[in-house]
């Protein structure tokens, strides 16, 4: 997404904050272990993608300025793509682009792009960013065990029972 040198050097900025704050020196091991579990921060590919995911989810729920809001728009009303089976899983149209260097780091193509790439249930547009951003932290920690994959579904789990529980909410407490 953006420049390899420009992150690289973000992330060497990132690990050296990370080794004052916990008194690491340069070469000990286990810095990114001390990243993503003690200080829970993301990588900067990682940081980013959970920015452009958050600023995509404040536009589809009017919290974001209207020359952010304007570039994402839901396949589901495009006249062309309106009677497709994936109209109803809260994608937003990606744009074409001419410029392999700058086009694809536009708002405009970014934001749909890292919106589309997240699972349904995050996409859903009731979801709040406290999912996204657990979700996020345990995918994109370094941890692929079995544990951190069970963290994932009983993420799931709890976001799929409390949402359940304030639709019902919702409906019973509705106005007749």
């Amino acid at each position: 997404m953006y420049a390899v040198t420009v992150t690289d050097k973000l992330q060497r900025v990132l690990n050296a904050a990370a080794r004052v704050i916990t008194g690491t020196r340069k070469f000990d091991r286990g810095l990114g272990q001390i990243l993503h579990d003690q200080l829970h921060w993301l990588d900067v590919p990682d940081r980013v993608l959970f920015k452009l995911a958050v600023t995509v989810h404040q536009c589809q729920n009017g919290r974001a300025p209207p020359y952010l809001s304007e570039h994402c728009i839901p396949v589901s009303s495009t006249d062309t793509r309106r009677h497709l089976r994936s109209s109803n899983r809260h994608l937003f149209a990606v744009p074409r682009f001419r410029l392999n260097t700058y086009g694809c780091r536009a708002f405009s193509v970014a934001g749909p792009m890292a919106w589309n790439s997240l699972p349904d249930f995050i996409r859903d547009p009731t979801s709040s960013t406290d999912c996204l951003g657990v979700y996020l932290q345990r995918t994109c920690s370094r941890d692929t065990s079995a544990s951190s994959a069970l963290g994932v579904l009983n993420d799931y789990a709890l976001y799929k029972s409390t949402h359940s529980l304030t639709h019902s909410l919702r409906r019973n407490t509705a106005p007749t």
